[in-house]
């Protein structure tokens, strides 16, 4: 653990000035969390189905233990893609490196898991797991909860930008340029807004929104094309080509999502 520990301080250090103001100190702004999103290659329905269990039963109520919490599970509204989705929210750098080890040190999860955390080679619980490692944005330092419907919808978003600088350029956008602010307004529920530190597509931001229903997405996103705060602010010469390319997914919650 004095390894974990040591390689944890020196990652967060290793983040400098980010690391730094994401963490609250020095009387910065507020603490910003970290993000780490998970997709999971599923070779069928079926052991889609049986990694919700097992997220449902034994993952979710883990990693509430080690403070890790509200944890999003998702799975594809519409289509047969049997892809899983998982976010975790935590609060510092630190929790991010030990997160593993924590669950992993927790004789409960270990027990209840052991089909899925020990399945053999012959009979994989997933095909493979990538991960994606995020920081919150500055205009919304903390993950919320907009809506527990079972009706939700859950929008993921992810920007590419064709260079870092006009990737920092769209970030801003969100935060001083006030998108945020009008997302809000108009309906568009933000659950979090992160900017990728780590994982494919780079450089890049992800963001998700949530609805009570599929009617209010659509409403709400009628209302954002049009809204002259919008209009005004994407005319303006210094936010131009910073996004390359856009994917868009639209998810629903698993019975074992928080979110």
């Amino acid at each position: 653990m004095k390894r974990r520990a040591f390689v944890a301080t020196s990652l967060a250090a290793g983040l400098g000035t980010l690391g730094a103001a994401a963490s609250g100190e020095s009387g910065g702004p507020p603490a910003k969390e970290f993000y780490e999103l998970r997709e999971y290659k599923m070779a069928s329905a079926a052991k889609a189905e049986a990694m919700e269990a097992f997220y449902r039963d034994v993952g979710v109520p883990a990693w509430n233990r080690v403070g890790i919490r509200p944890v999003g599970v998702f799975r594809m509204m519409e289509g047969d893609d049997p892809t899983l989705f998982v976010l975790l929210p935590h609060p510092t750098v630190e929790s991010v490196v030990t997160a593993t080890d924590r669950v992993m040190a927790d004789p409960e999860y270990l027990k209840a898991g052991e089909a899925v955390l020990d399945a053999p080679i012959t009979d994989p619980a997933y095909l493979r797991r990538e991960s994606s490692l995020l920081v919150a944005f500055d205009a919304m330092p903390k993950l919320e909860v907009p809506t527990t419907k079972p009706t939700r919808v859950l929008q993921l978003r992810t920007y590419e930008s064709h260079s870092v600088l006009k990737g920092r350029k769209k970030v801003e956008m969100f935060n001083k340029g006030g998108e945020i602010a009008i997302f809000r307004r108009v309906g568009m529920n933000p659950v979090f807004f992160g900017e990728a530190l780590i994982g494919s597509k780079l450089p890049c931001l992800t963001y998700m929104l949530g609805f009570d229903d599929k009617e209010a997405q659509d409403k709400a996103w009628a209302a954002f094309r049009d809204d002259p705060a919008w209009l005004e602010l994407k005319a303006k010469e210094e936010y131009k080509d910073t996004v390359s390319n856009i994917t868009n997914l639209v998810l629903r919650p698993s019975p074992a999502s928080q979110i």
